[in-house]
């Protein structure tokens, strides 16, 4: 009895162990993923690439996955899957060091600026941007193609392949922990908990999240060249457009917890008893584990013999194992709502800073900060609150999928209140708003000129923005007609500025500072309800996560487990991850108002966006694809009840049968064991 004791005990610490590395693997691949999240803004700026050129670079993770899911989770599955995991996790790691790479190899950022900002200029007054005549206005002409060539080799401007690269090895370590892990912990855990762990792994993995957008946030503050440049030369602050943070020291930090994340994985066994066989190891005991499996899905002659594990047979039985599989149905529409859902969320995180930043005015790391410290606890509360209903009121596949519509719904209602919420654009002359203070219509390069700054001879394609005191903002001190300046650095003041004299309200100080102006103070007040509602959605939408992963596992043959899973994150990534953040950023694009001019001349990264023009197509891409997604639930809820109501007849026919013909041998145990937990199921939906 103690020895019976002592193993079923070794066994559930093995369980428990792996369980406990399947959290810290969620965690660790998490942390970097929502950390790649939070550097899209500073890559985007470091590499000057528009947001559609970042998006395909975001997109490569998945590419990186739909190389080897396939393979990963349909052989993987026969093999030793800790180990493969482990493996995995080595492979992320060398793609995050691979993506910190190209800072060590470029020269110190350069970012673009009208003016000499000199730290030994001693006199109270000095540079004439007005009035001196600038080479600035070369810069205007095509410059020739042989030095552009020569000056982008210098600048490394071709080393975002790098990012690109170590994002996509990124992808494919990740392959196995998915399908792999999942698919280990529910053939050996008892089926009523494996709902509990699901969501205690989840919940510990939206912690990754959190660290990697507070790691994201506090590095954005950091300057890129930390180390290597005297910081009191910089004349930007990280709530500049132009502001560039040490991006590629989080991804060092996130490679070495993806690392040690690796290490338990290599001593976990490739197989365990299956949790709570010891008590009762009886045949009709491992039937009922896998009942409501066998309740709710469509009868099917299963081989009771394991075949031998060749890799011709695995090979030979793939194709028919994936025809078996979507013939499915309820797996097929499942498959396309989650495609849906995923299109509208990986663009809405991808680009969720940028918005906050545009529209609101938040800075970046404000904005990284804030979806780490309230949105993604409130999504981890969520995913322990779906997996508690599960638990409490023991909901079978029908009660899960209502908890996952309604969560669905919910959401949504969320969102489409967040479309009404919004702010004026920010005030920049010759952009938003035209050198008299009316707004401008529509934008033409050469607004940026006026009668008030014809004179000294400025470039339209900097951007070098100033404050003036009347709230308003300037591309440039030059744009604004600013004639002398004094102080030095971050401190700089621009003096007598023409441009500000032309407001319809003249002011007697006609001075301007370096940087934007703030917006209003109304739009404080709108982002707290904007934040506020974008937390509560995040809740609601995360309630129906665990609920909707139950229907899935549900749905699909045990057999068929890890190809299901693998199939489902093959499809929804391939489709649903690496398109959204292409088409979101192009559609993004075309909201610029004012782009930036790279080092060696030519179209940056974008420094001003048409705020208003950038919420309807940011917030109206996001709620349309997510009611798509709702009238999908439907119709997929629709389907379930109506195969829930023909297994139930079917049953009711086979006990009638037994009923009028006596219990016959062979099939009285298994027809009664199935029964039992049918009529347990069927009080529970």
């Amino acid at each position: 009895m103690s020895e019976s004791k002592k193993t079923r005990e070794a066994c559930c610490s093995k369980l428990k162990l792996f369980l406990a590395s399947m959290a810290f693997v969620y965690f660790s691949k998490a942390f970097g993923g929502a950390y790649m999240k939070s550097s899209i803004t500073q890559i985007e700026r470091r590499f000057d690439i528009p947001s559609s050129l970042i998006g395909f670079i975001d997109g490569s993770f998945e590419m990186g996955n739909l190389l080897v899911i396939a393979f990963v989770s349909y052989f993987g599955a026969k093999l030793h899957r800790p180990r493969l995991i482990g493996i995995g996790c080595v492979i992320m790691a060398a793609g995050c060091y691979l993506t910190a790479l190209p800072h060590f190899f470029q020269g110190p950022y350069k970012y673009e600026t009208s003016v000499s900002h000199s730290t030994n200029v001693n006199s109270t007054e000095s540079i004439l941007p007005c009035l001196s005549n600038h080479s600035v206005t070369d810069t205007d002409d095509t410059p020739d193609v042989s030095a552009i060539k020569a000056c982008e080799k210098a600048a490394g401007s071709s080393m975002w392949i790098y990012v690109f690269l170590g994002n996509m090895l990124r992808g494919i370590g990740e392959t196995p922990i998915m399908p792999l892990g999942v698919s280990y912990l529910d053939d050996f855990s008892r089926e009523e908990n494996t709902p509990f762990y699901l969501a205690c792994i989840h919940t510990v993995g939206i912690l990754g999240p959190m660290f990697g957008f507070m790691l994201g946030s506090f590095l954005a503050k950091i300057y890129v060249d930390v180390g290597s440049v005297d910081l009191d030369t910089i004349t930007i602050t990280h709530k500049d457009s132009r502001w560039v943070g040490a991006w590629w020291l989080g991804f060092i930090v996130t490679g070495t917890v993806i690392l040690m994340s690796s290490i338990p994985f290599w001593f976990l066994p490739k197989s365990l008893p299956k949790q709570g066989k010891e008590e009762s190891p009886s045949r009709s005991t491992e039937l009922s584990t896998v009942a409501e499996q066998e309740n709710f899905l469509p009868e099917e002659n299963q081989e009771a013999e394991e075949k031998p594990v060749t890799f011709k047979e695995l090979a030979k039985d793939f194709i028919p194992s994936l025809r078996r599989l979507f013939k499915n149905s309820i797996f097929s529409l499942m498959v396309l709502t989650y495609l849906v859902v995923v299109n509208g969320f990986i663009g809405m995180i991808t680009f969720k800073p940028k918005f906050m930043e545009q529209t609101f005015g938040q800075s970046a790391s404000k904005a990284i900060f804030l979806i780490g410290i309230l949105n993604l606890p409130a999504v981890a509360l969520g995913i322990i609150t779906g997996g508690f209903v599960l638990k409490r009121f023991k909901l079978g596949v029908i009660g899960a999928a209502r908890v996952s519509i309604t969560a669905s719904i919910g959401s949504f209602c969320m969102l489409a209140i967040q479309v009404f919420i919004q702010c004026d654009n920010a005030e920049v002359a010759g952009l938003t708003v035209s050198y008299q203070g009316a707004s401008h219509v529509s934008y033409n390069p050469q607004t940026l000129l006026s009668q008030c700054n014809m004179g000294c001879s400025c470039s339209i394609k900097h951007w070098d923005p100033v404050c003036a005191y009347n709230g308003m903002t300037y591309a440039s001190p030059c744009l604004a007609g600013c004639q002398t300046s004094t102080g030095t650095g971050k401190e700089m003041v621009f003096h007598n500025c023409t441009c500000i004299s032309e407001m319809t309200a003249p002011v007697s100080n006609m001075s301007a500072v370096l940087g934007q102006c703030p917006r209003k103070s109304d739009c404080d007040n709108k982002f707290k309800i904007y934040m506020a509602l974008s937390v509560l959605g995040s809740f609601i939408s995360a309630c129906g996560g665990t609920p909707g992963y139950i229907v899935l596992l549900r749905s699909i043959q045990p057999d068929l487990k890890s190809l299901a899973l693998g199939m489902q994150t093959l499809i929804v990534r391939t489709l649903g991850g690496i398109p959204p953040p292409i088409y979101f950023g192009a559609l993004i694009d075309r909201t610029c108002l004012k782009w930036g001019t790279k080092q060696c001349g030519g179209r940056g990264a974008c420094r001003l966006y048409d705020a208003n023009a950038f919420r309807m197509t940011f917030l109206g891409l996001i709620t349309g694809l997510y009611c798509i997604a709702n009238m999908m639930w439907g119709g997929l809820y629709l389907r379930i009840v109506k195969r829930q109501k023909k297994l139930a007849l079917r049953k009711q026919a086979k006990e009638n049968g037994l009923e009028g013909n006596g219990v016959s041998n062979g099939h009285a145990k298994i027809n009664i064991t199935k029964n039992k937990e049918d009529m347990d199921k069927e009080s529970t939906i």
